[in-house]
């Protein structure tokens, strides 16, 4: 048999993606066809191991969601950074960043602002031609380039920071990988192979079943030997219906006549099912690693005997180096993203992913509150059993105001029936002293010394006030109490803080915190808050100079509701006594 007329078709191989400039479309494409992309996403679907892992991975980097250990000293920029960040957008980046290693994140602008920001398809995107810098200053935007026709314009997006904040930008998210500039290739690319092997182990299995095709095959063709040309499409004709997915190896043979057939037909695999065997743990010990599991058992696979010890210190041991050693540094990286994004409008707030690590598994001794609850997730306001109420007090400092700069107008119990505060301000004040009238500036204030209720030539605070007296006053209230004849006032926002710090808690229902400014002291206390009004006296009008005025009350902080109308009410005076409505008593 002449060797000539033998064709042997093997199962395709992997290798790198090429990554070529196509100037006259000005983009830099990535793979064959120009669609890597999907080839990665192919394997994600195609093999078991593969999808269970990059599925199992970006869900711990997503966590329980994003948050800040300052979010009671930043509630303003915390607030901003939760409405922009949305989680089904988080989720979906964290997946693209994992399963593409890249990530898209388009961030919109309005009056030169951070509008929204939100996921982009990475595998829509391909990077535009660099600059004369070599930079990458755009990429370009197709839904489906497989399906793409040359008809067909492609969108352009700014890289972030490229613009004056005018255009929407992307944010593309990656890790550095030397000698990669436009693309960046998955962290787990030395067992693409393997998903692919898997794969096709599994399609070719099923088929062996469906169809009885199983082996290594030698096809004869005993009607003469064809010219080259048809020799090529008997081959390719004969190869899409048996090989791929869904066939096996063949070889292919041309002869004169039957007698000169080639004596092999079949060729069959001894001991095929230790075999495939074989193939399989070795496709999903090959994923493991190069997804740096540490343990198979964090993916529900015990492979063997030898271990830590028994499964369960195996499993925290290995899932504590996982989540330090792979998750923390996928987290950082976005973190770091969008640190940068977020500058933008100003917000800085020290941000982290809250785990969905059991908190068993953390040792916390001899944390900083800060670094606890980064790595527990657990807001330190729920973390103070080793605090007592009067430590925690201490949190509720108030303030002392200069009486001889300041003085007491009204004071007045609060209900949604009063008169709105900025009119009964000026009302008051104006008919106390004409000076008022004269104001053309404003007073200086820090802002920690300003409250959302504050007008530049007045103050509104709350002070701490007894409706019914007892012999055994809670130790909160007798502080309280004690500050108050100090002169100690308080602003809305400080009360607000406190309650949400767990300050008197142990007073809440079971433990938990609750309003001071509606409970103040717990169930059956007899105090209440006081609104008090102060104004400048005229004799300061040599210090007012320019500077900052709170020109209106912003609607997320105006007065109202029942918490405002209950403030002035003790809790005696309540339902229940103030009870909880949950209470069972």
């Amino acid at each position: 048999m002449k060797n000539d007329n033998i064709h042997f078709i093997n199962l395709s191989s992997y290798e790198a993606p090429s990554i070529v400039e196509n100037a006259r479309e000005g983009i830099i494409e990535y793979g064959e066809d120009n669609n890597y992309f999907q080839y990665l996403i192919d394997r994600y679907i195609g093999s078991t191991t593969n999808q269970v892992i990059i599925s199992q991975i970006s869900k711990k980097i997503y966590g329980k969601g994003l948050d800040a250990t300052d979010s009671n000293r930043k509630p303003e920029q915390y607030a901003q950074m939760m409405s922009l960040l949305k989680p089904k957008d988080l989720r979906k980046i964290i997946f693209d960043r994992k399963l593409l290693g890249m990530g898209a994140i388009q961030v919109a602008y309005k009056n030169k602002k951070v509008s929204s920001v939100s996921h982009f398809p990475m595998n829509t995107l391909r990077a535009g031609t660099p600059n004369d810098k070599g930079d990458i200053t755009r990429w370009m935007y197709h839904p489906n380039w497989l399906e793409r026709k040359r008809s067909d314009k492609l969108k352009p997006i700014p890289v972030f920071g490229t613009t004056n904040k005018t255009q929407t930008e992307v944010y593309i998210i990656s890790s550095y990988i030397s000698g990669y500039v436009f693309y960046q290739p998955v962290d787990y690319v030395g067992a693409l192979p393997y998903a692919y092997l898997e794969e096709q182990i599994s399609e070719y299995l099923i088929n062996d079943i469906d169809n009885g095709f199983s082996g290594t095959k030698i096809i004869n063709f005993n009607n003469g030997v064809p010219n080259e040309d048809q020799q090529r499409r008997i081959k390719t004709e004969t190869k899409n219906k048996f090989t791929s997915a869904k066939g096996d190896k063949v070889v292919i043979a041309f002869n004169n006549n039957k007698e000169s057939a080639s004596t092999i037909d079949n060729i069959p695999l001894d001991n095929a099912p230790e075999h495939y065997r074989y193939l399989s743990e070795e496709c999903r010990s090959k994923l493991i690693t190069a997804h740096a599991v540490t343990s198979p058992l964090l993916l529900g696979v015990r492979d063997g005997g030898n271990g830590l010890g028994s499964n369960a210190d195996e499993i925290k041991n290995a899932s504590l180096f996982f989540d330090n050693s792979v998750i923390k540094s996928y987290q950082e990286e976005l973190i770091d993203a969008l640190d940068e994004i977020l500058s933008v409008n100003s917000i800085s707030l020290n941000m982290y992913f809250k785990t969905i690590q059991p908190l068993e598994f953390i040792d916390s001794e001899g944390m900083d509150g800060e670094t606890k609850e980064e790595q527990t997730g657990v807001k330190m306001a729920k973390e103070n059993e080793g605090f007592n109420d009067k430590d925690m007090l201490d949190s509720l400092a108030g303030e002392l105001l200069d009486l001889e700069e300041w003085e007491l107008v009204d004071s007045r119990e609060y209900s949604e029936d009063n008169e709105d505060s900025e009119d009964w301000a000026n009302r008051l004040i104006k008919e106390k002293s004409s000076v008022i009238n004269k104001l053309s500036a404003f007073i200086k204030s820090k802002p920690n010394e300003k409250s959302f209720l504050d007008k530049s030539f007045y103050k509104i605070r709350y002070t701490y006030q007894e409706k019914y007296s007892s012999d055994n006053s809670r130790e909160f209230c007798k502080t309280m109490m004690n500050r108050t004849a100090k002169g100690v006032v308080y602003r809305k926002e400080d009360i607000d803080q406190a309650s949400f710090s767990g300050v008197n808690k142990s007073h809440g229902h079971k433990g938990q915190n609750y309003s001071l400014f509606k409970y103040k002291g717990g169930v059956n206390c007899g105090h209440f808050f006081q609104e008090e009004l102060y104004r400048l006296k005229s004799k300061t009008e040599k210090h007012i100079s320019k500077g900052e005025e709170v020109n209106s009350i912003p609607k997320t902080y105006t007065p109202k509701g029942k918490e405002y109308e209950t403030s002035t009410v003790a809790p005696k005076d309540m339902p229940r006594n103030g009870h909880h409505p949950k209470y069972k008593g």
